[in-house]
């Protein structure tokens, strides 16, 4: 099973997310709102844009993205996070 990277920023994560059709729609004080119309429904999403994301914060977002898109988490960990 892949680990969660622990020095995660909330920028880069947004920008690691783009691969899935996310992108950032808004920014409002330290939280980045990010939007994915890649299928029929609107999926929105909030990070938060700091220098490391707790990694209970950073999982949760994980297990989310992974639902909406239908593949388990550890899929996602891996495919995201490879060098």
């Amino acid at each position: 099973m892949p680990k969660i990277p622990r020095d995660i920023s909330g920028k880069t994560l947004a920008k690691l997310l783009s691969k899935y059709g996310y992108e950032i729609t808004r920014q409002t004080g330290s939280h980045i709102r990010l939007t994915s119309s890649s299928s029929e429904l609107t999926h929105y999403i909030t990070i938060p844009d700091h220098p490391l994301i707790k990694i209970g914060t950073l999982n949760k977002i994980l297990k989310e993205i992974a639902d909406r898109l239908k593949i388990d988490k550890e899929t996602l960990v891996e495919k995201l996070f490879k060098d």
